[in-house]
């Protein structure tokens, strides 16, 4: 039977399988479950005795910081709980750099000629969206298996002022899977840049996503632009979306002590305050911060199955033929999936046409453009197991067929 039989049965399947986002499932949702009734009627006092149904509070619950800064590796008073969605959170800091001077700033970033962000690649979409929302140019740097390559960075932004930041996912990357070594972390701190006011955004996503029982080794960035004498370098950003409740969260900001003041003053005109509430709900499911990593457990539980069923199949039917790569992720939600260069558009149309949704192709990629066409970004969390087992040997077959036919062009 040639491919294109094959493919043609495929299609007779009328298959509707979706590998487009990182959703938790449904499983990992009803882990938290037990939320939806916490913190409970006549339970609703912070531990400084506060009334969280009322206004006040708008830096967070202190003991919610308390859980999750060893975790983070925040001090913390220099880590706030805020909203649900750290997405917003980086949105909204931009959005205040280019409004008030960042500390170190001489001017707003809305009055420079042009503001220029670093986005290693393949990268998280929603970061290279929100720099198009306020124009803000992204210039794609490659990821080295440690991190971005860190001879690129330092050249860069040693010479151009221009560049006010750059996008990190730093422990198991979206979607690349890698951890930024201990090397990349220090030279991050540490490196001249043209630019006084120059930001590492680290959207510390996935830091206890692990899918082994080992931890992620990923050094302290805030400790280490502290010690390069760069302590306003960074800002933190992590939520607990992909840990609870996707859509009823905690996100967090964690920075040095003068860009936590930069921003309370800023959201004081914002905002009365983040749900208080929520946040007690948090404090009262976790207990402490080992419960946090109890919880992730389940989680763990839950994904390895997922993305060892993704590996199999892959090298099932892919392994040796020379047409593919991909990402064997210790942790996080994504696997990447390299195919021949101009066939990563073929694939995912073919695949669209079999009844399986996968991100479109360059979307890893500042402005959705892949110059190489060859990247493809596999999301394993939310489909059942026999679900995944399917889209995935759907997915194989499109890149067997997709290489063969770009071979006889």
């Amino acid at each position: 039977m040639t491919l294109r039989e094959e493919y043609a049965g495929l299609r007779a399947k009328g298959l509707k399988l979706d590998l487009t986002r990182g959703k938790p499932s449904p499983e990992q949702l009803n882990l938290s479950n037990r939320m939806l009734e916490l913190p409970g009627e006549g339970d609703y006092l912070a531990a400084d005795g506060s009334d969280t149904r009322n206004y006040g509070g708008a830096t967070g619950l202190p003991e919610l910081a308390a859980l999750f800064a060893p975790l983070l590796g925040i001090p913390q008073g220099q880590l706030l709980p805020l909203g649900n969605a750290s997405l917003q959170i980086m949105h909204d800091v931009i959005a205040n750099a280019l409004l008030s001077p960042v500390p170190g700033a001489a001017r707003r970033w809305v009055d420079e000629d042009e503001v220029v962000f670093l986005c290693p690649v393949p990268g998280y979409d929603r970061h290279f969206g929100v720099c198009e929302r306020f124009g803000i140019k992204m210039l794609p740097v490659a990821l080295t298996g440690e991190g971005p390559d860190m001879d690129e960075v330092e050249a860069l932004v040693a010479a151009d002022a221009r560049i006010k930041g750059i996008w990190c996912v730093p422990a198991y990357s979206n979607p690349s899977g890698e951890t930024y070594s201990a090397e990349t972390v220090r030279r991050l701190a540490a490196m001249t840049t043209a630019a006084p006011d120059f930001r590492i955004f680290w959207d510390n996503a996935y830091a206890i996503h692990d899918l082994t029982e080992e931890r992620a080794e990923l050094a302290n960035i805030l400790e280490a632009c502290a010690q390069a004498g760069n302590p306003d370098r960074v800002f933190v950003f992590a939520s607990t979306s992909k840990i609870t409740l996707a859509g009823a969260g905690v996100a967090f900001f964690g920075s040095s002590a003068a860009n936590v003041a930069w921003l309370k003053g800023l959201m004081a005109k914002q905002t009365i305050g983040p749900d208080k509430v929520n946040q007690l709900r948090h404090v009262r499911f976790f207990g402490d911060t080992e419960g946090v990593l109890a919880h992730m457990a389940k989680h763990r539980a839950l994904l390895a199955p997922r993305f060892e069923t993704v590996e199999h199949v892959l090298e099932r039917e892919l392994g040796g033929r020379g047409i593919a790569r991909w990402s064997r992720p210790a942790g996080g939600y994504f696997v990447s999936l390299e195919v021949p260069d101009g066939c990563a558009a073929e694939v995912v149309r073919l695949a669209k046409e079999a009844g399986v949704a996968l991100t479109p192709a360059g979307a890893a990629f500042p402005y959705g453009h892949d110059p190489r066409d060859h990247h493809i970004r596999i999301a394993p969390s939310y489909p059942s197991l026999t679900e995944l087992r399917e889209a995935m040997e759907a997915v194989a077959l499109c890149v067997r067929l997709a290489a063969e036919e770009a071979k006889s062009r």
